[in-house]
């Protein structure tokens, strides 16, 4: 079976609050852990008006404490915004709180604007020094030797499990050098997805971490009982793509009856190749178009993703997203 989790990125929506997010996100999280779902990830972005996890490792203890067996971790921690020693303490603890419940995923990206990024870092380094941060974060987290000057307390030891996150070829080439499990970003961003799952599982060496690949497909899932509705959902994460790549970021915007009217052609056709890996529709259209996804790319587990307005529809999406997932794996 394909294991099935959540990726959240604590949408901010237009008429509501950071507040009103992570209440929604908590609540979104015991309900996903009620639906038999693995994994709830938070992502870091920062100066987004439309996403309230900026402080992820916060977040992620926020969720952690209000549920119960879901595992809890990052989808990702930018790591370009972060010495590595930082992330180990802060996970570290995590997984001192919440034993084999935390997991790390890293990015390379720095998840913001250039400017945004200079002032989380107060000064960024020219160099590509993303491989060499991986290994110090891991080794922090792994058993440290007694005479370790440096060491991630709490940290060392806890051996919190890390991915590398990718939208690209570099990451799929780290992760199987690494021998790490690896998360596809395609969600956002699919169009080395093919490419990037091939490599990933080709060049794969086994390590301490993993014997074999692990690959990780996100999927955008718009679903609701009947498929009208579902197209209405759909149109707010269409729109605030839209917004995104012309560099004017905001809240999740509300969804429109017709979202022809909104955005022209090539735009829509943008937003279409964008959004390519998703499932949409009803239950039964969505369960088909799981199907194929699994058929195509054979990931070891899907992250979904559900960037839609209201929160009891946004429920109701992973809601039939799990029930598609547990009826294939009893068919």
């Amino acid at each position: 079976m394909t294991i099935y989790s959540v990726l959240d990125l604590s949408p901010i929506i237009e008429g509501g609050s950071p507040a009103d997010s992570l209440r929604n996100t908590l609540e979104l999280a015991q309900h996903a852990e009620r639906l038999g779902y693995k994994r709830f990830w938070l992502a870091e972005h920062h100066n987004i008006p439309g996403i309230a996890s900026a402080a992820t490792s916060v977040v992620i203890g926020y969720v952690a404490a209000g549920t119960s067996t879901i595992r809890v971790g990052s989808g990702g921690v930018m790591l370009p915004n972060h010495a590595p020693l930082v992330i180990a303490e802060q996970f570290g603890t995590l997984a001192t709180l919440y034993p084999d419940r935390i997991d790390l995923g890293l990015g390379r990206a720095p998840g913001t604007d250039m400017g945004t990024a200079r002032a989380l870092r107060r000064g960024m380094q020219q160099a590509d020094t993303f491989p060499q941060d991986v290994l110090e974060l891991i080794g922090y987290l792994d058993d440290v030797a007694p005479d370790a000057r440096v060491r991630a307390i709490p940290g060392q030891g806890t051996k919190v499990p890390v991915w590398i996150l990718g939208s690209s070829l570099y990451g799929a080439q780290l992760a199987a050098h690494l021998g790490l499990p690896y998360a596809f970003a395609s969600h956002f961003a699919p169009a080395a997805l093919e490419q990037a799952a091939a490599i990933y599982r080709q060049h794969f060496q086994p390590s301490a971490f993993l014997q074999k690949p692990y690959f990780m497909l996100a999927v955008n899932v718009f679903a609701a009982d009947d498929a009208e509705t579902a197209t209405f959902l759909k149109t707010s994460a269409q729109q605030s793509i839209v917004r995104l790549r012309s560099g004017n970021p905001g809240p999740l915007p509300t969804p429109v009856a017709d979202i022809s009217a909104h955005l022209d052609a090539a735009a829509i056709r943008m937003v279409d190749e964008a959004l390519s890996c998703s499932v949409s529709g009803t239950p039964e259209m969505v369960s088909e178009g799981i199907e194929r996804l699994i058929a195509k790319y054979t990931p070891d587990e899907i992250i979904f993703n559900s960037a839609i307005h209201d929160h009891t529809a946004r429920m109701r999406s992973f809601e039939i997203a799990a029930g598609a997932m547990q009826a294939l794996k009893s068919s």
